[in-house]
C-alpha cells in the first residue's frame, strides 16, 4: 500500500472540490452544519466517485447522510452499553463515598471502551463504505465479509493506514487552532473570522479523509 500516493491523492481531491469552486465550498461549509448533508457527501465519495462530485441532489444527499448517522448509532451501541455498566455505578460509588470502587469502575470501563472503540472503528470504517458501494444498510454489518476484505487488505497495512489517517487529523487539528489563534487576535472581527475558518476548512478535512478511506477500501477487491 503506497500511504503517500494515497496522502497526496487525497489532498488533491479535496482541493479539486473546492479550490476555484466558491459556490460549492460555501454549500459545503453550509453542509456542516446541516450535518446529514456532509455525511451524505462522504458517501458519496467512499462510493468511489471521482474527481469529488458536484454538490446537488439534496433530498438523497440528506437521506444517505441519515444512513451513514443510524450505522453510526447502531455501532455505538456496544460503547453506550460498557459506559452505563461501568460509569452508572462508579458514580453511585462516588456518591456513597466509596471512592476506590469509583476509580475501579471507573478505570476497567475506561479500558473496556479503548479496546472496544478501537475494535468498533476497525470494523466501522470498511463497513460504511461497504454500504456506499452497495446502497445497503446491512453490508454495513456483513462481518464476514468486512473481515475478508480487511484480510485481502493485510491487517497491518490496514491498522497503518487507520494510524497515519489519525496522525493526519492531529496534523489538521494543529494548523486550525494556530490559524484560530493568529485570527482570533484581530480586534473585533477575530471571533467571527476564527468561526469562518473553522466553518470553511472542515468540509476539506471530511473530503479528504473519506477520499483516503475509499482509497484504502480500494486498495483490494471486496468480497461479494
Amino acid at each position: 500500500m503506497d500511504f503517500g500516493n494515497m496522502l497526496s491523492d487525497s489532498l488533491s481531491y479535496a482541493k479539486d472540490a473546492v479550490w476555484g469552486k466558491w459556490v460549492q465550498w460555501i454549500l459545503l461549509a453550509i453542509s456542516t452544519i446541516i450535518f446529514p448533508l456532509i455525511m451524505g457527501y462522504m458517501v458519496r465519495i467512499y462510493s468511489g466517485i471521482k474527481p469529488a462530485p458536484e454538490v446537488g441532489n439534496w433530498v438523497e444527499t440528506f437521506i444517505d447522510g441519515l444512513k451513514f448517522l443510524v450505522i453510526g448509532i447502531i455501532y455505538g451501541i456496544p460503547m453506550f452499553v460498557i459506559t452505563i455498566i461501568f460509569m452508572v455505578p462508579a458514580l453511585m460509588a462516588a456518591i456513597n463515598g466509596d471512592f476506590m470502587l469509583a476509580l475501579g469502575s471507573v478505570g476497567i470501563g475506561f479500558l473496556l471502551l479503548l479496546v472496544v472503540g478501537v475494535i468498533i472503528t476497525l470494523i466501522s470504517a470498511i463497513g460504511v463504505i461497504r454500504f456506499a458501494h452497495t446502497d445497503s444498510m446491512g453490508q454495513a454489518f456483513a462481518f464476514s465479509a468486512i473481515f475478508e476484505h480487511i484480510g485481502k487488505i493485510g491487517w497491518g497495512s490496514y491498522i497503518i493506514a487507520l494510524i497515519i489517517l489519525w496522525i493526519a487529523g492531529i496534523v489538521f487539528d494543529v494548523i486550525v487552532l494556530i490559524l484560530a489563534t493568529v485570527f482570533g487576535l484581530i480586534p473585533f472581527l477575530g471571533g467571527l473570522l476564527v468561526w469562518l475558518i473553522m466553518l470553511f476548512l472542515f468540509p476539506v478535512w471530511f473530503i479528504f479523509a473519506a477520499r483516503y478511506m475509499a482509497l484504502v477500501y480500494e486498495s483490494a477487491p471486496a468480497p461479494a
